[in-house]
């Protein structure tokens, strides 16, 4: 058992999140029990992960969305409430870990999903992504299915790049803005979780690949790494739950 606020100032710390400008608040969101022996981890904040967390006797949540956002209205309509309602009556601790956890150079969505894949990272790219080169320089098919079997579904790809990709950039989540800075510096390739409606003939008309593998699929290795270095250093249990989500 630890203390929940030992917790917090390790993860804060580890994830160096007060550097971070974010679109939401970034650290405890929601405060509850001062005891902590169980953590459950998962990519997004919702009721049903709360309802599960409570049915697992835990103290602490850990996401990487979380219930706060700048660009959502302020009234506390029937879902914020019914999620509130379920963390208070279960006492559970909110944390929640945005930008910060994309980009650690460790335990970042970003740079894990990159090892997946079998790209060396060369650093980083735009403050929360990753850019590296592949070793073995594998066509794009090869690539997607390397990708596929990391996240766990089939991807959506616009190959539009060269034959062989030697370089890329991984930005999990919604990267595809990035698609024309990717291209201006020399990248073949850009791994990321969703597309927008323009992308698909930006990246056409700039010459690279583009792979689209899930916002949420590419974005669940983060909170479990996080989970398991707390666990490791406080000795606290921590499970994973699976909502999968196919956006």
């Amino acid at each position: 058992m630890a203390r929940r606020d030992e917790i917090v100032a390790f993860a804060d710390e580890l994830l160096d999140a007060s550097s971070f400008r974010d679109y939401g608040p970034m650290g405890m969101q929601v405060v509850g029990a001062d005891e902590v022996h169980r953590i459950v981890c998962a990519v997004s904040a919702s009721r049903e992960l709360f309802d599960r967390a409570a049915a697992a006797s835990a103290q602490l949540v850990l996401v990487h969305h979380g219930l706060l956002w700048e660009n959502e209205p302020r009234t506390i309509d029937r879902r914020m409430r019914g999620r509130l309602q379920a963390l208070f009556e279960a006492d559970l601790t909110l944390l929640a870990y945005h930008l910060a956890l994309d980009a650690h150079p460790e335990i970042g969505n970003n740079v894990l999903l990159a090892r997946e894949v079998g790209l060396e990272l060369e650093g980083p790219f735009a403050g929360v992504g990753v850019a590296g080169r592949f070793p073995d320089e594998p066509a794009i098919g090869e690539l997607v299915a390397r990708i596929s079997v990391a996240v766990g579904r089939e991807a959506l790809v616009f190959a539009d790049g060269p034959d062989r990709v030697r370089r890329a950039v991984v930005v999990t989540g919604g990267g595809a803005r990035y698609a024309s800075q990717v291209a201006l510096e020399g990248y073949d390739a850009l791994i990321t979780g969703e597309a927008a409606e323009p992308t698909m003939m930006t990246v056409r008309e700039l010459g690279i690949h583009f792979v689209a593998a899930g916002h949420y699929a590419t974005e669940r290795l983060g909170v479990q790494a996080l989970a398991a270095r707390i666990s490791e250093r406080f000795a606290v249990d921590w499970e994973f739950v699976e909502l999968d989500n196919p956006v």
